[in-house]
This record gives C-alpha cells, structure tokens and sequence, in this order.
C-alpha cells in the first residue's frame, strides 16, 4: 500500500511556466491514494486552467479568498484544517517572498498561515531570480520559519537560461513526501548502506559478477532518508536512479567499495551491507582480450576481501547490519555468519525462491540480533525496507543508550 494512501494534500500553484507539470503530479498523487485539492494563485491560471486541475484531481479548484460561498461557512479555515499537508509548487519567487513576510492577500498565502500541516515548497523560477540575494534571504526566513524546501532543479530553463531554478519532475517531488508521514525514527543518524553487485575484471571485456538488481539496497536508503537519516549509499553497477537526498558512490570492484565504505563509515551511525560482493576475482587481470583458441579456460581465483566483517570489527564500528543471501538451512548460516563477523544484526533471506530473489520486486526475510528474531511475510522491497529500517532504528537505540 502507499505511503500516501488517504493522505489530504493540498496543492499550491503559483505563476509560473512549471505550471503545466502540476497536472502530472496531481495524477501520480491521486494514483497513489492521496485527496488532492488544489489551491491557484491568480497568476497560476495564466499558465494552466482550474477546468484542467478539477479534471485531474476530481475535486473543485480553489482560487479565490473572498468567494462568498465559500467563506459563508468560513471555507479557507475548513481548508486550512483539512489538509495533511501542503504542497506549494512551482513556488514563483513573488510567492516565496510573501510567504516569507507572512501576508495573506490571497487563498494560498491564508492557508499557508491558518494550517497546523507542514508546508512543502517547491521553487521554480529563472536562474538569476532564484540567485538573487531577495530570494535567498527569503528562502532563509522560509527554513527558519520551519517550511520544508525541496529542490530547485538545475538544467535548461524555458527562457534559455540554464543553471539553478527548475522546478523538479513530479515524479521526484512525490519521492520527498513520505518523510513527512512517517516518525523520524533515523532523525540526526548518519547511514551507510551498500547495494547493487560488484564486477571483478578478468580482461578488458569480461568480468565475474553476479545477478543482484540493487533494488532491496536502493530501496533501504530511500527508506532511510524517508526516516529523518544523513544516507550514503555506495553502490555497485545497476540500471537504478538513487534516491532523492542521498549520497551515492558508484563503484565497480569489491576492493573500489570496502576502499568507499573504510572512508564514509568513519563518520557513520550505522552501516548496512546489502551488496551482493562478488566473493572472489580473477587472480591477474589480462592486459587484453582473451582469445577463444581452446575448448577450456582455467581462471585461477583469489578471494576478495570481506566488506562487511572489516567494517564490523573495527574498534569504534558503526552499528552494523548484514545481509545473508542463503539457498539452504537460511538460519543456521545466517547466526553464523552474524557471529562470526561480529554483527549486530542480519537479515536473511531465501534467494532460491524467485518469487522473493534477485530482480524480484518482493522480499521476504527473517531478521536476526543476538536476543531475538522477527519474520516479514513477502511484500514490495520499498514497505520492506521502511520496517526494516524501524527495527534498526529500535535496535540501535536501544544499545546506544
């Protein structure tokens, strides 16, 4: 199920070009489950028309403070108490500066004032406007003020300027709005978390890998900054975006990521090991192509060095999770390998089932600490993830007191 399933969003639009997108994110929002009502700026419906939101949203537009039917029963403060959460975007510099100075001279600025619900603001505007001292001091008072900024893009604009000001793809705006709905349980930690295989060289064409996508990987770190964390995520090839508001180190060899982990997890609270690291790598890498001139190759092979266990045996080691890929008695190698690697918890599951393996878009483990254990019945990689990382949240806690 969606995180934002039944959530009550109102959608803020002011003037500007980037209008045009909001009837894309109102129908990525509604597919999810959300209520959206949509609140326009006067200058908002030079760009796009209520008839088009109302259309999309399946709900009345909203634009006008004084409308007398609607304030006969005192409906931007109905409004203002409905709301969930209020999604401002594009956010036109003239409207980031009123809302800096706290007016309301019109509907969106009103509810922005009269809400408890957080308010999120998304800027869109030219590069030099976004630039300009004003603006930043604005933006400034804004965070201050305790509004949440996501964004601005930066990329091409529609005047043809190019630089910091574009108003981010729906889709990327809808990746920051569960942080806001769920306990920043992670609140002030710092993660690191691994994903994705390694490739290990053989020549300049070939390699040993194997057939982790990075999703379950991916889908922690999402979770983790969903949950209030600073997130590095160092990751292996994949075909994946990273997520919003994370740090991604891409990597190709085992030694290229335990040389990335070493650094990052100096700093870190908790380091997650969800790679799928190649165990072993060709003992010498051929300078050039290997022919095929014999009916067999013998590759001599030479293990790899452990990530995860010298990671966790460090003298002041971050909290650390670990994962373990099994085909068979899944716990008994899984506490073993705990133990042995000196763990604080693992996560194991089953990857001879494909309906739960590598490339699969569900998971389904059993976690183990040293007092205890917990199962998670099948379900997508990204609720999987948020439990996941709740439990890891409680567990560190509670050692960390």
């Amino acid at each position: 199920m969606s995180l934002l399933q039944n959530k009550k969003i109102i959608l803020g639009i002011s003037g500007g070009i980037a209008a045009y997108k909001c009837a894309e994110l109102t129908r990525r929002l509604t597919e999810q489950g959300a209520q959206v009502r949509v609140v326009m700026t006067s200058a908002a419906k030079a760009f796009i028309t209520p008839l088009t939101m109302q259309a999309v949203s399946g709900n009345p537009v909203s634009d006008d403070l004084l409308d007398p039917a609607a304030e006969a029963a005192m409906g931007h403060i109905e409004l203002a108490k409905w709301a969930d959460l209020i999604l401002i975007t594009p956010a036109s510099a003239d409207l980031m500066a009123r809302l800096a100075q706290g007016m309301a001279n019109d509907l969106l600025t009103t509810l922005c004032l009269a809400s408890a619900a957080p308010t999120v603001i998304s800027p869109a505007m030219n590069q030099q406007m976004w630039a300009a001292p004003a603006t930043q001091r604005n933006l400034e008072q804004l965070k201050k003020d305790g509004r949440f900024i996501i964004g601005p893009g930066v990329g091409e604009q529609a005047c043809g300027d190019v630089g910091a000001g574009r108003m981010l793809e729906p889709a990327q705006i809808i990746e920051y709005l569960p942080a806001f709905f769920l306990p920043q349980v992670l609140q002030g930690t710092k993660v690191v978390i691994t994903a994705g295989p390694t490739q290990e060289a053989i020549d300049p064409v070939r390699y040993i890998s194997n057939h982790s996508s990075g999703k379950m990987g991916y889908a922690l770190a999402q979770a983790a900054s969903w949950l209030g964390a600073q997130v590095t995520l160092v990751s292996g090839p994949t075909n994946l975006v990273p997520p919003q508001n994370c740090e991604c180190i891409a990597i190709k060899s085992t030694e290229q990521m335990l040389s990335a982990c070493q650094q990052v997890s100096q700093q870190a609270n908790i380091f997650i090991a969800c790679a799928a690291v190649a165990d072993y790598k060709a003992a010498s890498i051929e300078s050039h192509k290997i022919k095929k001139t014999q009916h067999q190759l013998n590759l001599q092979l030479t293990k790899n060095p452990d990530i995860l266990a010298t990671i966790a045996q460090q003298v002041d080691k971050p909290f650390s999770v670990g994962f373990a890929a099994e085909t068979q008695d899944v716990a008994r190698y899984a506490k073993d390998k705990m133990q042995r690697k000196n763990l604080d918890m693992i996560i194991a599951n089953d990857v001879s089932n494909q309906q739960i393996g590598f490339n699969s878009e569900q998971n389904a483990v059993t976690v183990y600490w040293p007092d205890g254990e917990l199962d998670f019945a099948a379900e997508d990689k990204s609720t999987l993830a948020i439990k996941l990382l709740q439990l890891i949240a409680k567990q560190y806690t509670q050692q960390t007191q």
